[in-house]
């Protein structure tokens, strides 16, 4: 008898334990529909971002050049300081930032003919020009925060309408970003 009562129980608690498993799936699918809905959303809003009009994806790689301005060296304006009285001042601590830039041109694009090739580097200097009139309008702590976001769109935005009138460059790689001041 006590050996049937056993099988009993145990089959109740097998039963108890089935229902609260699916219980438990029927609220964790819809969480987990909800969820995977919320990170596409956030995926593709990144992807906007990221992947935006005039982005390296735009361009196929076979398509593209490569075109490198070299090492460029800044100097960054000066940062405010505020006094424990609350008076601000400008530092007088000269920043620099070091960094390498190169452009990435479009090879199908119409203006090609014009400023693509070995003609680019008739407007290295151009170019130089334009990036430290960029850069130059920063401070080390703006550029450390955002020098390869806002700062680097800002670069090729101002190569793209204020140099070329075009959009030939149609994005910008910056590497070995140093600081360093006296």
């Amino acid at each position: 008898m006590k050996k049937n009562l056993l099988s009993v129980l145990i089959l109740v608690l097998m039963i108890v334990n089935i229902a609260m498993s699916a219980v438990m799936m029927i609220s964790v699918t819809g969480t987990n529909q909800k969820t995977a809905a919320l990170m596409d959303s956030i995926g593709t809003a990144m992807n906007l971002e990221w992947n935006g009009p005039g982005s390296p994806d735009d361009v196929p790689l076979s398509d593209s050049e490569t075109y490198n301005v070299g090492t460029m060296t800044v100097h960054l304006a000066n940062s405010q300081v505020v006094g424990e009285d609350g008076t601000v001042s400008t530092s007088d601590k000269q920043m620099y930032i070091v960094f390498d830039i190169a452009l990435l041109l479009n090879k199908t694009h119409e203006d090609y003919e014009s400023y693509g090739g070995e003609v680019m580097s008739q407007y290295d200097s151009m170019i130089k020009d334009t990036i430290e009139g960029v850069v130059t309008n920063y401070t080390e702590e703006e550029c450390r925060a955002d020098f390869s976001g806002a700062i680097r769109d800002e670069i090729l935005a101002a190569i793209q309408e204020d140099l070329f009138h075009s959009k030939i460059v149609y994005g910008i790689t910056l590497s070995n970003v140093k600081y360093g001041g006296g």
